[in-house]
């Protein structure tokens, strides 16, 4: 009988540790989805394809399943399992990373909006050339904390964190000049707001990464560092790093 209920208990083990990589595999597989959202609806804008952007916005649809999906898989996981601290660590992680997963899909679905208003009445305002250069910073952003998030990697999410500031910084010179452009021109107003709308729109896809960093942080060290400055989240990584070369 010992070894029918070690047998047993080795059972569940290997089910519970598969669950739990299933659940990190699909909040993977969503990030996927909600990166090429943000690829296509800046690549619509700039581009001015209106179907690229109809293409993304129907993928929101898919994105908010897939939350839904992965968050039911993680409150049943908790109701069944009862996890200990290190996994129940894990599944929070991955259900707040799920919430910012879900809100850079609705921002991107912003963007193709402003992108299709912007091509039905044929202007192509002043600002393209920040959304470009935001865009870019923000695409990498989000590439690179997914990248993290598949090699429990707090190093690269710590430069993704580091990155959101620089961010910050291009999305009020881009405001300055397209307000003062906007005070000369008062005909361009209309449109420009809609290159306002879009960089807005960046900008927070930038805050929900720096959000997903600090969601691996927490995951890997088990220290809470969202109301930590920046310089605390890296004595954080630093700290757990080690501890890591020492094991």
């Amino acid at each position: 009988m010992e070894f029918e209920k070690d047998g047993y208990s080795t059972h569940i083990s290997q089910q519970f540790n598969e669950e739990l990589e299933q659940i990190r595999t699909e909040l993977l597989t969503m990030g996927g989805l909600v990166e090429r959202q943000v690829h296509d609806g800046i690549e619509a804008l700039l581009n001015g394809d209106a179907e690229l952007a109809e293409r993304s916005l129907r993928v929101d649809k898919q994105t908010n399943d897939m939350e839904l999906m992965i968050d039911e898989h993680c409150t049943r996981i908790i109701a069944r399992r009862q996890p200990a601290a290190s996994d129940l660590r894990m599944i929070m992680a991955i259900s707040r990373a799920v919430a910012d997963l879900e809100r850079i899909g609705d921002e991107a679905t912003r963007i193709c909006r402003h992108a299709i208003e912007l091509v039905n009445t044929g202007e192509s305002p002043r600002g393209y050339q920040e959304v470009r250069h935001i865009g870019s910073l923000v695409r990498a952003m989000v590439r690179d904390v997914l990248t993290a998030f598949a090699r429990s990697d707090i190093q690269l999410a710590y430069q993704v964190a580091k990155q959101d500031k620089a961010v910050d910084q291009e999305y009020r010179s881009a405001m300055r000049s397209l307000a003062t452009y906007m005070m000369e021109d008062p005909r361009s107003i209309s449109s420009v707001l809609n290159v306002i709308w879009v960089l807005r729109a960046l900008e927070r896809i930038g805050d929900h990464a720096c959000n997903l960093a600090e969601h691996l942080v927490y995951l890997v060290s088990g220290t809470d560092v969202r109301h930590q400055s920046l310089k605390e989240m890296k004595r954080t990584v630093q700290d757990e790093s080690e501890e890591s070369d020492e094991d």
